[in-house]
């Protein structure tokens, strides 16, 4: 019986997961362990960034120049950061310990702790919230598949804490939507305003100090509490930074 919902179309041969669930493993006990952790073409997204450089205990913009690359990705009116591997043979993760594996493994990316899940998301909301799809990912060099225990999606969910991941990745969404729109006024790439946006997503830190030596929040109708987080938390900064584009895009 398919799992697909009614009038709801996927590519051909992917089906959402359903009751049935999977059994996956991936651990040092299974034969490819950290095989996964090579030649990664991996794209960073602003909340992964924020959660690495935190957990590496550096700034945005150290992570930035020393452990991404600013690439153009699928959006054709502003860049993507993927995760720079580290020059040597295998082209492992930088994050990668031999034998320990992945020395960030709490803070690491949300594609590493979605898979072997993939998500996908109908942003037609119904009954006010976007409804998440998943489905199974096998790549031949992946041997946990099968092995341990079996799971249901939301013990997937749980277990790998994806919930801010995958709230701060549907905030993304809006803004990479926005940005495909070209909202540049012919400034071409690398102008102040897509600076600017690139900034806001990506180097927290300096927008941190622009929002202060530009005094946004007292511009802002902000209550106590959120003045408060977004002055302490980088999460809530970001949350922040979104609105504030949009606000400053649409309005030009």
């Amino acid at each position: 019986m398919s799992n697909q919902p009614d009038n709801q179309q996927f590519p051909e041969g992917m089906e959402p997961l359903g009751a049935e669930g999977f059994t996956f493993a991936c651990n040092p006990e299974v034969p490819c362990f950290t095989r996964c952790c090579h030649r990664l073409e991996l794209q960073l997204y602003p909340y992964d960034i924020i959660r690495l450089k935190n957990r590496l205990k550096i700034s945005s913009e150290e992570f930035l120049e020393g452990h991404a690359a600013v690439v153009q990705g699928g959006n054709p009116y502003f860049p993507a950061v993927m995760l720079r591997m580290r020059q040597e043979e295998g082209y492992p993760c930088p994050f990668l310990d031999p034998a320990a594996g992945c020395t960030v493994y709490r803070d690491r990316p949300s594609a590493c702790r979605t898979y072997p899940l993939e998500r996908a998301v109908d942003r037609r909301r119904q009954k006010g919230r976007n409804r998440d799809f998943y489905f199974l990912v096998r790549h031949d060099y992946c041997l946990g598949h099968g092995q341990g225990r079996p799971w249901q999606v939301k013990e997937w969910l749980a277990d790998q804490q994806l919930l801010p991941y995958n709230t701060m990745a549907d905030r993304w969404a809006e803004m990479d939507t926005l940005f495909a729109a070209n909202p540049w006024q012919g400034e071409g790439a690398a102008g102040p305003r897509q600076l600017l946006a690139f900034m806001v997503c990506y180097n927290i830190d300096r927008f941190r100090a622009y929002v202060r030596e530009h005094d946004l929040l007292r511009r802002q109708r902000l209550d106590k509490a959120r003045r408060r987080a977004i002055e302490m938390d980088d999460e809530a900064l970001l949350s922040f930074g979104f609105d504030w584009l949009k606000q400053l895009l649409s309005n030009h």
